[in-house]
């Protein structure tokens, strides 16, 4: 691969078997073509955002490098997620997988299918946590630190759990 990007991934499940969801989501994401060097965050479980009683969150965050340009990573997220089961009916609704691009190397986008950075980034701690465990030196395409940000971040309702196989593959690479 040539002129690698560097990517952080969110990834989230609250549906069948959550934990299960996120460790085939990271192992789809390894199998794939032109994304490399994948390391993951721990898991973290977090209450759900969104209308309704909602299972909770297994959420964690990858960094990558890759060679596809924004909107065909974008699509092959889709397509994982599509493998999975996602629906996409209710907004904020339980889900199998949710994979969102947060951050391509220092761009800024704002597409109407695709924001870089994930326009909410700044505001979840179930994305910051799992970005600080990537990048504890993490600097935002707005200048913002992620060590600045986490002073004012909390871990209210959000619980590092144990990451079983995706640490076990992280350590063996």
């Amino acid at each position: 691969m040539s002129n690698l990007s560097i990517v952080y991934i969110g990834l989230g499940s609250n549906l069948d078997n959550p934990h299960f969801q996120l460790d085939s989501a990271v192992e789809a994401l390894r199998q794939t073509k032109h994304i490399s060097a994948i390391t993951c965050s721990y898991y973290y479980s977090s209450k759900a955002v969104g209308p309704g009683e909602q299972p909770d969150y297994v959420n964690a965050a990858i960094r990558c490098e890759t060679s596809l340009s924004p909107m065909e990573l974008l699509a092959e997220l889709q397509r994982i997620e599509n493998i999975h089961g996602r629906q996409r009916s209710i907004r904020w609704g339980a889900r199998t997988l949710d994979l969102d691009l947060l951050l391509y190397d220092n761009i800024c986008l704002d597409e109407p299918t695709l924001k870089i950075p994930h326009p909410e980034i700044h505001n979840r701690n179930f994305v910051l946590y799992p970005l600080q465990d990537l990048n504890s030196q993490l600097v935002f395409p707005d200048g913002k630190k992620i060590k600045d940000i986490m002073l004012s971040t909390s871990m209210d309702d959000l619980h590092r759990i144990d990451s079983g196989l995706t640490q076990q593959q992280n350590h063996e690479q």
